[in-house]
């Protein structure tokens, strides 16, 4: 057995799986025989999808063999939605729940309100307490659905969800935060603590050689989230904390907590009868990889934004394009992580891609299964047609109703009435929807043959608008160029 305070110093690092640079056919469903692909012990399928940078014990791949535990993993609700560099967490928590352990979402109601200073080089601006709860709410709410769906997604590859999984908990810490004094934490917590471990953590470290320093309040952060594995670990027997591998400090600090206060209670000590002796009950952490493209720029960012995992702050269109556009030294990898498909059918999508790379079929394939898995069945079609329509293929066949649905919460839908579109030129219509910045740039693009409706060019610069160019008398869909698109959809007058 390796004691507490060596695997504190050092993380015991589980070798990643090699990524196989094969491939399969873009529409995948699997056969019975993927079972015994299939680990049962969650931390194996990880490390086999390369999904493991650290764990504090290879003690772990054992308990978690011996029978179901619980596992957590936090997130502060710094906007109403999770991103995509939350998702691969999410990953991680999805292959315990699969596999029937119970998987704990713990959202930062009271941490929230201060910020991780983890990977920061300036202080998190504090948020208004209305904002935190519309956060907090849409996050939980994110949770429940991102299992639901799963689940689901689990099944359809092939993975024998028994029942509906293991249970599965969204927790808010202010709920125990909120009951505590500042007295009642530092005696609590704080003298557990010992301010040179805690400088010397990564996180304060690199803030601490900062201009900016750091502050109290984002130097006790650490001992929150460990409160928060202490909480969890005495009242819901959660054994396991997940995080990124930036989060190590915070989980180290979790464990030696958890260790440090279970030493003098007698209520976390089990009896073993078959060996007539103590066993303490242990704690674990458990990293995931910090994901990066193959140019080092942080996954799930461009241009500064993220790609957030609600169709309604990205829509189900960028979410798919997103995976599309992923570089060909990064899409093996992303199948590994952000799917259910084993080795052997990545291997396949891959061999298949090495052919004819430039149809992007590994790409299309990543897009479509973390479509599926994050948005729903339902979703998928929608993200295909909506593409289908942004990429300038014909419309004759494609419904209004169906156009509706996959642009509803796409910024590039107006909604105008029809009386009001039709006593506009095109050149205003370009201006009012946002389609061009000024009606002479709308004007210089229709004498250049660059402006189009349902992806037929118009040169005409006094064409109207009518009956013919609304398809299904719902949606009409403008384009000035190669790539900038509205739809009008026909709003009630």
């Amino acid at each position: 057995m390796h004691s507490f305070a060596a695997l504190t110093r050092r993380a015991w690092v589980a070798r990643p799986a090699k990524v196989s640079r094969v491939s399969s056919t873009v529409s995948i469903r699997l056969s019975s025989s993927v079972a015994a692909h299939i680990h049962r012990n969650p931390v194996l399928e990880m490390q086999e999808r390369g999904l493991v940078a650290a764990m504090t014990s290879p003690d772990l791949v054992d308990h978690v063999e011996s029978g179901p535990t619980a596992i957590y993993c936090g997130v502060d609700p710094t906007a109403s939605s999770l991103h995509l560099g939350n998702l691969v967490t999410l990953l991680g928590l999805l292959h315990f729940h699969i596999k029937g352990h119970t998987t704990i979402g713990l959202v930062g109601g009271a941490t929230g309100s201060i910020g991780d200073p983890s990977g920061k080089s300036t202080e998190r601006q504090p948020m208004s307490a209305a904002t935190l709860a519309n956060n907090v709410a849409g996050i939980d709410a994110q949770f429940q659905r991102f299992f639901q769906r799963g689940r689901a997604y689990a099944e359809t590859r092939g993975y024998a969800v028994q029942g509906h999984g293991g249970k599965v908990k969204v927790v808010n810490n202010k709920t125990w935060f909120g009951k505590l004094s500042a007295l009642d934490f530092l005696g609590d917590i704080g003298r557990y603590a010992r301010v040179g471990t805690m400088i010397a953590r990564d996180s304060v470290k690199s803030r601490l050689e900062s201009p900016q320093g750091i502050s109290f309040t984002e130097f006790s952060y650490q001992l929150l989230q460990a409160y928060d594995f202490w909480h969890l670990f005495h009242s819901d027997g959660c054994r396991i904390q997940l995080g990124g591998s930036d989060q190590w400090g915070n989980i180290t600090a979790g464990i030696d907590l958890i260790h440090k206060k279970k030493n003098t209670s007698m209520e976390q000590v089990v009896i073993d009868h078959s060996k007539e002796e103590e066993t303490p009950l242990n704690a674990y952490g458990l990293t995931i990889p910090l994901l990066t493209t193959a140019t080092g720029e942080k996954f799930g960012k461009s241009a500064g934004n993220a790609v957030w995992l609600d169709e309604k702050m990205t829509s189900l269109f960028d979410f798919y394009q997103f995976f599309v556009k992923t570089a060909d030294t990064d899409v093996g990898r992303y199948l590994h992580y952000f799917t259910l498909l084993t080795s052997d059918q990545i291997k396949s999508i891959m061999d298949q891609h090495s052919l004819e790379p430039e149809k992007r079929l590994a790409q299309h394939a990543l897009a479509k299964e973390t479509t599926e898995l994050v948005h729903g069945a339902d979703a998928l079609p929608k993200a295909l047609l909506a593409t289908h329509v942004l990429f300038g293929s014909s419309l004759d066949k494609v419904k209004g109703q169906d156009l509706m649905e996959a642009f509803e919460h796409d910024p590039r839908m107006v909604a105008l009435s029809r009386p009001q579109v039709s006593g506009m030129s095109l050149d205003q219509i370009a201006l009012e929807t946002g389609l061009c910045s000024s009606k002479s740039e709308a004007k210089k693009l229709i004498k250049s043959g660059g402006f189009y409706i349902n992806n037929v060019k118009v040169t005409d610069a006094s064409h109207r608008i009518g009956d013919k160019d609304w398809i299904d008398g719902a949606v009409c869909v403008l384009r000035s160029g190669k790539s900038n698109y509205k739809l009008i959809h026909a709003a009630s007058s």
